[in-house]
């Protein structure tokens, strides 16, 4: 990457959302480090190439009302924000008959409403600037429901119509889109997720834990982003299912069902 661009990551305490920052970062790009775990973010910042390229703001996707705020400050301090990635987001474990309400509305809030009211936040910054790149990290179940993940499929549903929206009316003003599908990626997910009763899932799922590592999945998204893909499948053969799913329905079906949930 040849000029040096304002990269602001949610999630960036662990996973896919360290490794983009620590990849960025070696890339001389200055990043800013958002999640709820100030500690955790301040650990990430010192391993980083360039530690002094960033900037530590805590950000908890339950809060949107303090989005104008949080923006306002990147803003003063760097003057713009270039690439804006919604890595942020929490994963669920339980059946529809056993999930609560409460952790359906919480699910929403934070991977979408979250999501999409910070992106509302920067676009005008964006939009005056006449550039910019906005990124969201959706999932493998954006594309098709699955096992024990009733709400956290509808979120990434939700997302792909906002932003596949939000790329055909900002595009004309310079503004570029990408969706990134990950499969089973090797990260602390599935620990966070919640159960039905809204209590963690507190067990490294097999599926994570065989699955591509972060880091490969994060030079992948920064490569998509280069090329400015509107949408991007990350992960091993179980992203084939997405292809399966539209060619051959019937198959999709009977080979989605024999899948591990875990």
């Amino acid at each position: 990457m040849s000029a040096q661009k304002i990269v602001w990551i949610t999630g960036a305490s662990s996973g896919i959302g360290k490794e983009l920052a620590l990849q960025y970062n070696r890339q001389g790009n200055i990043v800013v480090l958002s999640s709820r775990k100030r500690a955790a973010l301040e650990e990430v910042q010192t391993q980083l190439s360039n530690p002094d390229n960033s900037f530590v703001l805590e950000l908890d996707l339950e809060k949107s009302a303090e989005f104008n705020s949080k923006t306002e400050e990147v803003i003063s301090k760097f003057g713009q924000i270039d690439i804006l990635i919604n890595n942020g987001g929490i994963s669920q474990r339980s059946e529809v008959h056993e999930t609560s309400m409460e952790v359906y509305r919480r699910l929403m809030e934070i991977n979408f409403f979250g999501n999409i009211a910070l992106t509302k936040e920067v676009l005008p910054y964006m939009k005056k600037k006449g550039s910019g790149h906005i990124v969201t990290i959706s999932s493998i179940a954006g594309k098709f429901g699955f096992f024990l993940r009733s709400g956290y499929a509808s979120t990434k549903h939700a997302l792909q119509g906002f932003y596949e929206s939000l790329y055909l009316e900002e595009e004309k003003n310079g503004i570029n889109v990408t969706i990134a599908y990950p499969g089973k990626i090797n990260t602390p997910i599935s620990q966070s997720a919640v159960k039905g009763d809204g209590t963690a899932h507190g067990v490294q799922d097999h599926n994570q834990e065989t699955g591509m590592p972060a880091e490969k999945c994060a030079a992948l998204l920064i490569k998509a982003i280069e090329q400015k893909k509107i949408e991007v499948l990350i992960g091993g053969k179980e992203i084939k299912a997405v292809k399966l799913k539209r060619l051959l329905p019937k198959v999709f079906w009977k080979v989605i069902k024999k899948q591990s949930a875990t």
